[in-house]
């Protein structure tokens, strides 16, 4: 059976980084039976970012697009040293096409701001892929290139697009398993494609989800997703001072930890993956041979307590004007707001007379739901702030997250505790 690896932007970041990615590849992947799906290296999608709202702006976008170019030629420059390489021609025409696309969007007297960022930041996963592709072959590792806009086909919710599975199936199906059964495929994270030909993101570190789809789609033995951490760790550890790593994790912890903002797995990653009991396995691209997490259908009575941080947090309460309790239907109208806007709650508490919601601080969607809500109800919000989440927590847990902060909002359920503070 086939096996998705990711590899997402740290562990493709360098000459070193791929150098290693392919020992990997060949020490611990096979040459058959594998697909590779690559994210953008490094930070390029924070770079892509940059060059493409200088461009929407219609500001000089020319330096920041020439640094992201030098960044990846130097790359190329260090692993191809024949310089007849199709490589060199192969990124010229990408970094050709990127500053045309930037070029015209800059001419725009108008334009959808987000449908615009899908078809520029997705330059980042098409590069590196084509750099992992021609790194591959050169060191006699066959593989296949594909577009996996032309596989993963979505609707057209820009930067957080929704999977058509089963026509994404069904086409998966049909092509990639006679690919996979004499080499390797070499694909992209993050993006998908409409039925019309343009490029559609799939969320904001969306190469998790994009293994997943691969691997559910073409009924994969594991997706192994590569870090530079040695498996799925209780806390950031960045953060705090004491880590564990869980051997093993259930789908289920998984997915709470990663809804309450863990950093480790996207989001979606794991839905596709507990449907047809496809194991996920967290490793260290640093320590390959390490044993790193293992994430299936399995049960613990006692967990390690796991610590969640988001940043940039508001905090936002809603009370009615005329000092009437909130209602179901109060709430309906909050709620029809938030998802309009897109709007994710963190963390949401109500009283008698008020609703309060912890969410990510998007400024502009902040100021467009006061617009929307303001003649109903008295809105007050508190930016500057932090959501602290702590799963499985004990006493000691709780107290090492309380010491020293100025709380604002505290919520405990069985197997939560959530409090949002200032930022000191």
């Amino acid at each position: 059976m086939m096996k998705v690896y990711k590899f997402g932007g740290a562990s493709v970041k360098s000459a070193d980084a791929l150098r290693n990615l392919a020992h990997i590849v060949q020490n611990y992947g096979g040459r058959q039976q594998l697909l590779l799906v690559i994210s953008a290296m490094g930070k390029t999608t924070n770079a892509l970012e940059q060059v493409y709202d200088l461009a929407f702006r219609k500001q000089d976008f020319g330096p920041a697009l020439s640094q992201c170019q030098l960044y990846h030629s130097a790359i190329v420059q260090e692993l191809f040293p024949q310089q007849e390489n199709p490589i060199y021609g192969r990124l010229d025409l990408l970094f050709s096409q990127l500053q045309h696309q930037l070029q015209t969007i800059a001419e725009l007297t108008s334009g959808n701001y987000d449908q615009l960022y899908d078809q520029v930041v997705s330059y980042g996963e098409l590069i590196s892929s084509t750099i992992v592709h021609y790194y591959l072959l050169q060191e006699d590792l066959t593989n296949t290139w594909i577009d996996s806009r032309k596989y993963i086909q979505t609707e057209n919710t820009w930067r957080e697009a929704k999977v058509d599975w089963a026509w994404t199936e069904r086409v998966m199906k049909r092509d990639l398993p006679a690919i996979l059964q004499h080499q390797l495929i070499v694909t992209q994270g993050f993006l998908g494609g409409t039925n019309n030909g343009l490029t559609t993101t799939l969320g904001r570190e969306g190469s998790d989800f994009s293994g997943a789809i691969f691997a559910y789609c073409l009924d994969a033995e594991g997706l192994y997703i590569w870090k530079d951490v040695e498996g799925l760790l209780n806390a950031d550890p960045k953060r705090f001072a004491r880590t564990v790593r869980y051997p093993e994790l259930s789908y289920q912890e998984t997915v709470e930890m990663a809804y309450y903002g863990a950093s480790v797995i996207h989001p979606k990653t794991i839905k596709p993956l507990a449907n047809k009991h496809i194991p996920l396995y967290v490793k260290s691209f640093l320590n390959p041979a390490g044993e790193g997490t293992k994430i299936c259908d399995c049960r613990f009575e006692v967990m390690a307590p796991a610590y969640i941080v988001k940043d940039e947090q508001c905090l936002v309460s809603f009370s009615a004007k005329d000092f009437a309790f909130i209602s179901e239907k109060n709430l309906g109208t909050i709620f029809n707001a938030l998802s309009e806007l897109r709007i994710k709650i963190n963390l949401m508490q109500n009283s008698a007379i008020s609703f309060s919601i912890c969410t990510d601080l998007h400024e502009a969607r902040l100021q467009k739901l006061i617009d929307t809500l303001q003649d109903q109800f008295s809105i007050h919000y508190n930016t500057q702030l932090q959501l602290f989440t702590i799963k499985n927590y004990d006493n000691d847990s709780v107290q090492e997250i309380l010491t020293g902060k100025e709380v604002l909002l505290e919520q405990r359920t069985r197997t939560t505790f959530q409090v949002v503070c200032k930022v000191k």
